[in-house]
């Protein structure tokens, strides 16, 4: 049989046999299970109990290893490590996993963990994300579906992010934070405390306004960012009243908007969990 040729023009590989592309200068463990047009460029490393469903495409250098499940139609770039073991001293190597949706893709020296034997043992990741250069997302995170993550940003254990979020570069999550959907995370921001849904947050969990131009370019009807954007002004603007206090005016309102309603939910169990978390233990 004839080596296998890379065509660099198309980053196709050419066989004359109907399997994976694999180059014959990346190891893949024979326990891996691949689907037949999964494409794996030259020095990756494929672990045993790795699952790689069709359309996938590893560039170069990547290592997926791991009790890892990953669907169709990702794209990884070199030097991203998926799948390794959690950062995490009380791991005792138990049995974990990653689990990978469809149409993501994940840059350069990405990194995402195993879960752990006490936090869910899942690391999940939704669809059609985009993980810029060097995110990290620890163990047991579970990140949404049409997320960004730019350059170096930095999730914490255990975080939950919802649905359409935006993160710019070095943004840090601690432990236990969760993001409610379509928020919008500054460059730089120190986040330490749930993030509502729909704003944009900025420094140490400072909330700024609502995130108008996310919600338009989603979407939303001009009513619901009305009612948003005053919810968002009396909840966080004004210095007046506690938050507590604002928060109970919405419920004894008729007809509370129902993206507000989600946006006082959030806050109801933020405020109810300890140091600003929900999640927290």
């Amino acid at each position: 049989m004839q080596p296998m040729m890379v065509d660099v023009s198309g980053s196709q590989f050419e066989f004359d046999n109907p399997m994976p592309l694999i180059s014959p200068m990346s190891q893949v463990d024979a326990g891996a299970e691949l689907a037949d047009d999964v494409e794996i460029g030259p020095f990756c490393h494929i672990g045993a109990e790795v699952r790689l469903g069709p359309g996938n495409r590893l560039l170069s250098h990547v290592c997926i290893t791991g009790r890892t499940t990953v669907g169709p139609s990702n794209t990884f770039y070199p030097h991203c490590v998926i799948g390794a073991a959690p950062q995490d001293l009380k791991y005792r190597g138990g049995i974990t996993r990653v689990e990978i949706g469809e149409n993501n893709t994940i840059r350069e020296a990405v990194t995402i963990h195993l879960g752990t034997e006490k936090g869910g043992g899942v690391t999940s990741i939704g669809d059609h994300n985009l993980l810029m250069v060097n995110v990290h997302l620890g163990h047991d995170v579970r990140l949404g579906s049409r997320c960004i993550l730019a350059n170096n940003v930095m999730v914490a254990g255990h975080c939950v992010i919802g649905n359409h979020v935006n993160m710019a570069g070095i943004v840090g999550l601690n432990h236990f934070v969760t993001v409610g959907d379509y928020a919008y995370l500054a460059g730089a921001a120190r986040i330490h405390h749930d993030v509502p849904p729909f704003v944009r947050v900025s420094d140490d969990d400072k909330i700024r306004a609502l995130n108008v131009v996310g919600l338009q370019r989603a979407g939303f009807s001009e009513d619901d960012i009305a009612a948003l954007e005053d919810a968002t002004k009396r909840l966080f603007k004004s210095k007046e009243k506690q938050l507590a206090a604002t928060m109970s005016e919405f419920e004894t309102m008729n007809g509370v908007n129902p993206q507000v309603k989600k946006m006082i939910e959030f806050l109801r169990r933020r405020t109810a969990g300890k140091h600003g978390r929900a999640l927290q233990p």
